[in-house]
């Protein structure tokens, strides 16, 4: 039979409530004390009953994650270190798609205003507004992520997108190069706006010339918008010699279409990316990207909604996660 709470009491010479408050963590406890529990469970194989203990609490021990698609390799990646993050706590991870649809976002968190299905939301918004948000968060505690920040009124986990777009067009023209464009404009998304902001910007700040022409729009952030926007590019009279993706996925659309139409990467058109996805190190040439630190931004968004779930009245964090340039053969090297 599994151990028991009274067995591992026994073992270490201590009460029961002694073991709950080591196993739990809500009341200090000696160390020679701890050290004697944890020593009696290692022994004992004692397994804490989650569920038992969460129900005790008033809790579901479930988290959500909501994201715009998880068949994008970024939010499939950040999923799996959100469920690596939320096991540290003891709770398991439920995963909502809304294909960044206003309606799907809405009918998720409507579907839990009357009911238990979880302690608390990641969510990545897309559609949603302020007041829906506000909504929601009378329900259940809310981490944002990504760009949708809501003016700071809700804790937020999120990179710096300017700053990343800018780094790596900067890293562009440090190469040399002078006609570079950009695919992934959106005017009606956050991500996508704040990209060609640094985007523009590092170029001005290099002395280069935005030229519209060279900035190019997608419906979604997907390989074969990524192609097309290529192919539009390369259809111009004076085509470019380097190209700056919102992300790694658009990155290998795009370098799909310079292959097809006899294009040498990085020698004729140099590509760079944002999120990398390990799809981008495999790529031929592999991708240089904008590395955004995933589980950096799922530890926190974890452990900040583990926080709130406990005290609804703490003062909303915005934590700006860390991201880097990591250069590979696509922008400087042969393939």
């Amino acid at each position: 039979m599994a151990a028991t709470v009274k067995d591992v009491a026994r073992r270490a010479g201590v009460s029961p409530r002694t073991v709950s408050n080591v196993v739990t963590g809500t009341t200090r406890v000696a160390d020679a004390t701890r050290a004697r529990v944890e020593q009696a469970i290692a022994e004992l194989g004692y397994r804490p009953n989650a569920a038992a203990r969460n129900l005790r609490r008033g809790r579901t021990g479930m988290i959500a994650l909501v994201v715009p698609e998880l068949d994008q390799p970024y939010f499939a990646e950040l999923a799996r270190a959100t469920i690596a993050a939320a096991e540290r706590h003891d709770y398991r991870v439920m995963l909502e798609q809304t294909d960044a649809a206003e309606s799907a976002e809405r009918r998720v968190f409507a579907a839990d205003q009357d009911s238990t299905l979880f302690d608390g939301i990641i969510f990545s918004a897309v559609e949603i507004g302020l007041s829906d948000v506000r909504s929601i968060s009378q329900a259940r505690p809310v981490v944002l992520l990504g760009e949708r920040s809501f003016e700071s009124a809700f804790d937020h986990v999120a990179i710096d997108n300017v700053a990343a777009a800018r780094t790596a067009v900067q890293h562009l023209i440090d190469l040399g190069r002078t006609r570079i464009a950009a695919i992934g404009a959106q005017d009606d998304h956050d991500t996508a706006r704040l990209r060609t902001l640094g985007y523009t910007t590092a170029l001005r700040d290099a002395g280069q010339a935005v030229d519209p022409a060279l900035i190019e729009s997608t419906r979604r952030f997907h390989r074969a918008d990524g192609a097309e926007a290529m192919a539009r590019l390369l259809d111009q009279g004076e085509p470019p010699d380097a190209v700056f993706c919102y992300s790694d996925v658009l990155a290998l659309g795009a370098m799909h279409t310079l292959h097809t139409r006899g294009l040498r990467i990085p020698e004729d058109v140099a590509v760079v990316g944002i999120d990398d996805i390990e799809d981008g190190r495999f790529s031929h040439p592999p991708l240089t990207t904008i590395s955004p630190d995933k589980e950096y931004i799922a530890r926190q968004a974890v452990d900040r909604l583990i926080a709130r779930i406990g005290d609804r009245e703490l003062a909303a964090v915005d934590l700006v996660a860390p991201s880097e340039l990591v250069v590979r053969q696509s922008t400087s090297g042969t393939p």
